[in-house]
């Protein structure tokens, strides 16, 4: 579990506070959990790109996940170093990154705030806005069986928001091992970048396995796990249109209100057999 401060940091992912709890009539002082969000900006070779609002957890994964998907590299070789810094108002996280693709970033127009939950905060043209993934290959094949095993294990690794009930988690898994890793934060496009950030720096196969968030699938959601190569993304909430669209175009399965022994296969549902059903 979760002892509180992130010492590495020095910023704390929650806060405990004493709360007044009304429930059935009934009234009862008690101590809560709170989640934090803390302003964090990533610095590219000296140059502030983007402030966003984050859980201050697995910062370093949060960076070279949100450099891959945001185009700002092109394979983990190219983040070079990262380092975090605590400030009095917040997190610096200082990337360095080749000088041509720091040059490319001049087109990129962001040097903005990212809000929590903010996916597309800060980009200034529609070609930036909405990009079209590489089509992702064949990938993964998974029963309904192996996708309702890891849905019902996903909770007890939601160590953040077992405490304080508010934040999104992203979480990896295979058909074979179920959930080997997640990644919380109060934004779910943060929560998946430091998903992403994790599976390419352990050297995982994109291929190999799948991605469950805990929120609807939102455009930007399905463009950054498409980005990287995975082929199948399931939610637990609702997909958008455009996601559907792009989805079906880049070739990803996609999958939405899966809980409680159900779910919706929105596109390419070859990926997801399906052993007991009625006809």
């Amino acid at each position: 579990m979760i002892n509180g401060p992130c010492p590495e940091l020095g910023w704390p992912s929650y806060q405990q506070s004493t709360v007044d709890r009304w429930q059935h009539g009934q009234h009862a002082s008690q101590l809560d959990y709170i989640a934090e969000e803390v302003p964090v900006v990533l610095v590219y070779n000296g140059v502030s790109h983007v402030v966003m609002l984050a859980t201050p957890t697995n910062l370093e994964d949060f960076a070279l996940g949100f450099s891959m998907t945001e185009g700002i590299i092109n394979s983990a070789q190219e983040f070079l170093s990262c380092h975090v810094h605590t400030r009095s108002k917040g997190i610096e996280v200082s990337i360095k990154i080749p000088d041509e693709r720091f040059v490319c970033m001049t087109d990129k127009g962001r040097n903005l705030t990212g809000r929590t939950g903010c996916g597309l905060c800060g980009a200034s043209s529609l070609k930036q806005a909405i990009r079209q993934p590489v089509p992702v290959l064949r990938g993964v094949i998974l029963s309904d069986r192996e996708l309702s095993l890891a849905l019902d294990k996903l909770r007890e690794h939601q160590n953040i928001n077992l405490l304080t009930g508010s934040v999104h988690a992203a979480a990896w898994a295979t058909p074979d091992q179920g959930i080997i890793a997640v990644r919380e934060d109060v934004g779910r496009h943060n929560a998946l970048d430091k998903l992403i950030g994790w599976l390419l720096r352990t050297g995982q196969d994109p291929a190999s396995g799948f991605v469950i968030v805990t929120s609807r699938a939102s455009y930007e959601m399905v463009q950054k796990t498409a980005s990287v190569g995975i082929s199948l993304l399931v939610a637990v909430s609702a997909p958008t249109g455009l996601a559907i669209r792009v989805a079906d175009e880049a070739g990803l399965t996609l999958i939405g209100f899966a809980r409680d022994d159900q779910h919706v296969v929105y596109t390419h549902s070859y990926r997801l057999t399906h052993t007991n059903y009625l006809i």
